[in-house]
C-alpha cells in the first residue's frame, strides 16, 4: 500500500488513502484471479457432474458396510478425477483471503503506523509539540478531552516511542481536536493548520474519515445535526451489503432439485441460508469497522462482480466435453498410479510376511536340532543306575539286534 500511495503522489499528484485502497483492492483481486477463475470452474463441473454424484449416492443408500463404504468413497474419487476437480477446491480462495482481512483491519484503522509516506506529514507538528515544555502532560489532557477510545497514549514514553504515540493521536482527532490542539500550542498554529489540511485530503473520501466507523460517524453527524454526513455513513454499509447480494446472486449453484437425493438437498439449502446470511453479517459488521475496510470490501464485490460476469460469459462459451475428455486421460494415468502403488504395497505386505514366516521355520528348525544335540550328549554322559543309562543299554541291545 505504501508502494501504491507513493506512485499515485508523485506520478499522478494524488494524495488519497481512499484511491490508494482502490487500487490496492483491485490489484489483490487480479492476483486471486487464477484462484478465482479455478473455483469458477469448480463450481461450473459441479453442476455437470452432480447427477453422477447423485446416482452414486442412491446406489449405496443405506448401505453402511466398510466394503460398501470404501466402493461409494472409490467410486466418487472416480467422478471428481474424472472431472479435474477436488472436494476442496471451492475453499482455498477464501482461506487466503482471511489473512488478508486481518491485516487490513489493523492498517485502515492506524494507518500512519503502516504507511510510512503518511506518517511523514505529522513530523513538523510532532518536533514542534516534543520541543514544547510540558507537552506530555499537554497532549494527555487533549487525549483525555477527545474521548479517544480506540488509541492509547503513552504520557511517560519517551523519543520515538512518544513520537509515535503523538501521531497514533493526532491521526484520531476530529476538526475540532485540531482546534483545541492549535488553542494548546499557539505557538506551533501554522504547522497544525498546514498539517490537518494536508490529513484532510489525505484520509477522507469525500466527507468520511476513512479511519473512523461509519457508526462514530452517524453519531457525531446526529449530535451536529450535519445531515449529509448522517446519510453518507449510513450507505457505506448499505453499499457494501448489496455489492455482497448482487456477487452472491451472480455465482454459478447447484441445482439439486429433483435429485431425490436428502442430503444433496440438505446442503443445498445450507448453502442459500448462508449466501443470504453472509451478507447480513457483512452489513453488520460493516457499521464498527474503519470506513478504509468497508471501502476494500465494497470494491472488492465491484471487482468480484466484473470478473463474474466475464467468467460467466467465458464458461458459456467454452466445450465442457473437451476438458472433461482432458480431464478423463488424467484420471486414467492418476487411477493406474494409485493401481501399481496399491499392487506394490500388496506385494510388498506379501513378500514380506513370506520373509517371516520362512525366518519363523528356519527358526524352528534350528531349535530342534541345538534340542537334539543336547539330548544326545547327555544321554552319552549318562550316570550310572540312572534312568538315562538303562535307556541307554536298551537302545544298544535293540541296534545290535538290528543288525
Amino acid at each position: 500500500m505504501d508502494k501504491i500511495y507513493v506512485f499515485l503522489s508523485s506520478v499522478c499528484h494524488i494524495n488519497s488513502i481512499a484511491l490508494t485502497i482502490i487500487v490496492f483492492t483491485v490489484f489483490i483481486y487480479l492476483c486471486l484471479f487464477p484462484l478465482t477463475y479455478k473455483q469458477q470452474k469448480f463450481s461450473v463441473l459441479t453442476r455437470k457432474m452432480q447427477p453422477e454424484l447423485n446416482a452414486i449416492q442412491k446406489k449405496y443408500k443405506n448401505k453402511k458396510d466398510t466394503a460398501s463404504m470404501q466402493a461409494q468413497q472409490e467410486e466418487t474419487q472416480m467422478v471428481y478425477d474424472k472431472y479435474g476437480v477436488s472436494p476442496m477446491g471451492s475453499c482455498l480462495q477464501m482461506l487466503i483471503q482471511m489473512p488478508i482481512l486481518f491485516a487490513l483491519y489493523r492498517v485502515f484503522w492506524n494507518v500512519p503506523a503502516y504507511i510510512t509516506s503518511v506518517k511523514d506529514i505529522f513530523t513538523d507538528v510532532v518536533n514542534g509539540i516534543m520541543a514544547t515544555d510540558g507537552y506530555a502532560q499537554t497532549m494527555e489532557a487533549l487525549y483525555k478531552s477527545a474521548g479517544l477510545k480506540n488509541v492509547a497514549f503513552h504520557a511517560d514514553a519517551t523519543g520515538t516511542a512518544m513520537s509515535n504515540s503523538i501521531i497514533d493521536v493526532l491521526y484520531k482527532l476530529s476538526e475540532s481536536g485540531w482546534s483545541a490542539l492549535a488553542d494548546s500550542f499557539p505557538n506551533l498554529s501554522d504547522s497544525i493548520a498546514t498539517t490537518a489540511a494536508n490529513l484532510k485530503d489525505i484520509n477522507y473520501m469525500f466527507i468520511l474519515n476513512i479511519s473512523d466507523t461509519p457508526w462514530n460517524l452517524m453519531k457525531t453527524a446526529w449530535a451536529d445535526k450535519y445531515w449529509v454526513l448522517l446519510i453518507a455513513a449510513l450507505l457505506v454499509p448499505i453499499v457494501s451489503y448489496l455489492g455482497q447480494v448482487v456477487n452472491m446472486k451472480l455465482m454459478p449453484t447447484q441445482d439439486t432439485s429433483g435429485s431425490g437425493n436428502a442430503q444433496a438437498d440438505q446442503m443445498a439449502q445450507q448453502m442459500k441460508t448462508m449466501n443470504m446470511m453472509m451478507p447480513l453479517m457483512t452489513l453488520f459488521i460493516a457499521f464498527t469497522c474503519p470506513v478504509g475496510l468497508v471501502l476494500y470490501w465494497t470494491m472488492g464485490s465491484v471487482v468480484r462482480i466484473v470478473q463474474q460476469i466475464l467468467l460467466n460469459k467465458h464458461f458459456e462459451k467454452i466445450n465442457l466435453d473437451d476438458i472433461i475428455e482432458k480431464n478423463k486421460e488424467k484420471a486414467a494415468k492418476k487411477k493406474e498410479q494409485r493401481g501399481i502403488r496399491q499392487a506394490q504395497i500388496y506385494e510388498a505386505a506379501k513378500m514380506n510376511t513370506k520373509s517371516n514366516s520362512m525366518a519363523s521355520k528356519a527358526n524352528i528348525s534350528s531349535d530342534k536340532i541345538d534340542a537334539l544335540n543336547k539330548a544326545e550328549e547327555a544321554r552319552a554322559h549318562a550316570a550310572s543306575g540312572s534312568m538315562a543309562s538303562k535307556a541307554n543299554l536298551v537302545k544298544d541291545f535293540n541296534e545290535r539286534n538290528n543288525k
